[in-house]
């Protein structure tokens, strides 16, 4: 368990919460610029030091100015990646990667290093220097970094900020690897909505320096007394289990919860695996029979839960169960009105194949 309170006060700013997260799996931080993310990281790390905290990482205090303890950062068991990577140019990969097990009073063994470099796949670039590799791999060659001083706890401050989207796309895996494989907990920050729907379990959500929400991101994702069901990327997040795929179509079928099928474009995978996927409000349709003839692969029965203002005047926000699991649907005030909605109202949720996240 990670415990944390903090107030720390700048020139025109107060950083004051008090929330405890789970000790293993990402937890993501996210709010508006200012809401306090950087400095809440930078507290954790000891980088900066708050006069009011309490500290604590599954047990261990770093900090508790009541009992008037604090424990410097590099005596911290935290590796901290920032949006830039800041190699040492005059090191090669492996030398900057060997730098934080050199620095680590209890460094990562062989085969804990061998296993990091290995799902961060930089094997191959220990020989080369710093100054050939791209945007993406040096954020590699940083994880890696951090990973090897063994830390209990990794702090990654908008770590794909800087890179282009190809670069995103070609680091987001890695990520999802170091999430499924490693038994440490990862505070996250970022803006980017498709990050935080891939990499998530837990979401903390800043605004102003205080605390708006904390929970699981699968309950918080849709809340509608929450901004992030009002912005324009808003989505849900649901997890299905492969049961079928269609090599021809590169259709791959999952089974949700309440034994719904959704069918999306995907490569082959096992049968049984579960899979991760992102639906946005603004990718659902509804319609009150059935459609006979559409191609919309996804249509799923659905009961309105709530209908509310969407953040345009000419939209509304419509919360919806489907076999149990919550979907988000954006429509039009005009339609809301044609079609009658409202809450108990049963109808289809349409979903295109090619819309949904994974």
């Amino acid at each position: 368990m990670i415990r944390l309170q903090l107030k720390q006060r700048l020139a025109d700013f107060t950083l004051d919460l008090d929330l405890t997260l789970p000790a293993r799996g990402v937890s993501a931080i996210v709010g508006p610029s200012g809401s306090g993310k950087t400095t809440l990281l930078r507290c954790i790390a000891g980088l900066e030091h708050a006069a009011e905290a309490l500290v604590e990482i599954n047990g261990s205090c770093w900090q508790d100015s009541q009992r008037n303890i604090w424990l410097p950062p590099h005596k911290r068991a935290v590796g901290y990646v920032f949006q830039e990577a800041s190699l040492f140019d005059h090191l090669n990969v492996q030398d900057n990667v060997h730098y934080g097990r050199r620095r680590s009073h209890a460094p990562a063994s062989e085969s804990q290093t061998a296993q990091i470099i290995e799902l961060l796949g930089i094997g191959h670039l220990l020989k080369r220097d710093t100054g050939s590799l791209s945007g993406g791999e040096r954020q590699r060659v940083s994880i890696a970094r951090a990973l090897l001083g063994n830390p209990r706890l990794l702090l990654m401050d908008e770590p794909l900020t800087a890179l282009d989207p190809q670069r995103k796309a070609e680091i987001l895996p890695y990520l999802e690897r170091l999430h499924a494989e490693l038994a440490l907990p990862l505070l996250y920050v970022s803006h980017s909505p498709d990050e935080v729907a891939r990499l998530a379990d837990h979401l903390v959500l800043l605004d102003n320096g205080r605390l708006q929400a904390n929970g699981p991101l699968h309950a918080l994702l849709p809340r509608l007394d929450l901004p992030l069901a009002h912005s324009d990327d808003a989505r849900v997040v649901l997890d299905g289990v492969v049961n079928g795929y269609q090599p021809h179509y590169q259709l791959l079928s999952l089974q949700l919860a309440g034994a719904q099928q959704l069918q999306i474009i995907h490569s082959a995978l096992p049968q049984g695996r579960t899979v991760r996927v992102a639906i946005q409000a603004r990718d659902v349709s509804l319609a009150l029979d059935k459609p006979q003839h559409s191609s919309m692969l996804n249509l799923l029965p659905a009961t309105i839960c709530a209908v509310e203002p969407a953040s345009s005047a000419a939209q509304v926000l419509i919360r919806l169960d489907v076999g149990g699991q919550p979907l988000l649907a954006r429509v039009t005030r005009y339609s809301a009105d044609q079609l009658g909605l409202a809450i108990g109202q049963q109808l289809w949720a349409q979903i295109k194949a090619v819309a949904v996240l994974s």
